[in-house]
């Protein structure tokens, strides 16, 4: 079945806390650069103290060492998994890769949600860039290094599980309800159609962080997943 990660981006570890008592079936969280930087290794502590499973999205894009042992102190926080991206290069990825061991699933980002293709292009100095293709050559340089699995959009899915097989895990952001606004996610689907393409975690934020009543809206979510 496909997890629902639930994205805690909100500005104090007690706000997330709080939302978390109101959603006692969820079992995956994802923690991002705000909240590991406002309140630290003792806030996945107490994540993980409370059973959940967490995802440490920091996107670390360093030198092979640093980010060697960046990914050692996750695994022995007890992290479930995190990301480094994957323009870092295949040094860098297979040095995660080895420091990541069997406890922790390290995935590679590849676009982040909120490109699109002329936004991209500016980015690496390139013109007429086609984010699918960028997309499927990070993520098999990826896997070819030895990460569990990448990030990607909803768009790529279908691509990248045709690319990679049926192993590797495929995270996917910019999850909305048909409903939801996109904000600044420049490619966005439905929880059913990223399942139905392949995906093995959904990460949703804002529409249930910002929804009337979060309990609900994290049902509707599961809802659609299943």
């Amino acid at each position: 079945m496909t997890e629902l990660i639930l994205a805690l981006d909100t500005p104090h570890g007690a706000d997330a806390l709080r939302l978390l008592d109101q959603l006692p079936v969820l079992h995956w969280v994802k923690v991002g650069s705000i909240l590991m930087t406002r309140e630290g290794p003792d806030f996945i502590r107490q994540l993980t103290a409370r059973g959940l499973e967490v995802f440490l999205d920091l996107k670390w894009h360093d030198i092979p060492n640093t980010v060697a042992g960046a990914v050692t102190a996750a695994r022995e926080l007890g992290v479930s998994m995190a990301t480094v991206h994957t323009l870092g290069g295949s040094a860098m990825l297979e040095a995660a890769a080895v420091a990541a061991g069997g406890d922790l699933a390290v995935i590679g980002v590849t676009v982040l949600t909120s490109h699109d293709s002329p936004n991209y292009g500016r980015a690496v100095g390139r013109t007429d860039v086609d984010l699918g293709h960028e997309v499927e050559r990070q993520g098999l340089v990826a896997i070819a290094a030895g990460l569990q699995g990448i990030v990607c959009s909803p768009q790529e899915v279908s691509l990248l599980r045709g690319r990679l097989g049926p192993e590797p895990l495929i995270v996917v952001p910019g999850i909305r309800r048909r409903s939801d606004p996109a904000s600044d996610q420049a490619r966005v689907a439905t929880a059913k159609d990223a399942v139905m393409n392949g995906a093995t975690h959904l990460v949703v934020g804002r529409p249930i962080l910002q929804a009337a009543d979060p309990a609900l809206a994290f049902e509707e979510f599961m809802e659609e997943a299943r």
